[in-house]
């Protein structure tokens, strides 16, 4: 199945208060690698960003004020991400600002049965830990040095490989339940004479010669 990586920007932290999308970002990815289709849209909000959003992204009213509305991307957005997986980190955030642009375009609300957020998998992995998507950058070792503002598509490509950590096997699993290790069987008579070979015990003749050979001064051979 095909995936995307998804990633917004926005105007402010809440819908509550009005707030809206003003970039969308994704890439798409097949078994884990990208296929270099990307999607990505600036989008007029139809209002100002918060002094708080503006230090984030970056992007200035005037920036936004020509670019095309949700409403007039929404068609395209949708026909790329139709029948994909959606990877998203911290997903209630994006989602509930797709779902609240798609209300003010009349749309149906988002899919979510088809959503992975990554926080949630880092949370699960790391307990107690850190899990912003910078503080798994380096867990990771991924260079997020870039990262001087939020960008959309270029948090999608740091999501990208932060996913791919989360979920990847880096240690080979084996299999050895079909492994059987034979056990040698030393109770029966005749596995060990195969072994050990027939054993021969000597004679009251031989036995008298052998004692008597110990009892010579082997010495006098060598000295005399």
């Amino acid at each position: 199945m095909l995936e995307v990586i998804l990633d917004t920007e926005t105007t402010g932290l809440s819908v509550a208060e009005k707030h809206r999308i003003v970039e969308i970002g994704c890439i798409e990815l097949k078994n884990q690698i990208p296929t270099n289709r990307i999607f990505h849209q600036y989008i007029n909000p139809m209002r100002t960003s918060s002094e708080a959003a503006f230090k984030v992204h970056g992007y200035t009213d005037d920036f936004l004020s020509d670019k095309k509305t949700f409403s007039e991307i929404a068609e395209s957005f949708f026909d790329f991400i139709k029948d994909k997986k959606i990877i998203i980190h911290n997903a209630p955030f994006d989602l509930s600002f797709l779902n609240y642009e798609l209300k003010l375009a009349k749309k149906e609300p988002m899919n979510t049965s088809n959503v992975i957020d990554t926080l949630e998998l880092a949370r699960q992995k790391f307990p107690g830990s850190q899990n912003s998507l910078d503080a798994l950058c380096k867990r990771f070792n991924i260079d997020n040095s870039k990262r001087e503002k939020h960008s959309a598509l270029l948090d999608c490509q740091l999501l990208k490989e932060v996913y791919i950590n989360l979920v990847d096997q880096k240690e080979p699993k084996l299999n050895l339940t079909n492994v059987e290790i034979p056990t040698p069987n030393f109770s029966q008579k005749e596995n060990n004479n195969k072994k050990l070979g027939k054993v021969i015990k000597p004679n009251s003749k031989e036995i008298d010669e052998h004692k008597k050979y110990l009892k010579l001064d082997l010495t006098k051979n060598f000295f005399t």
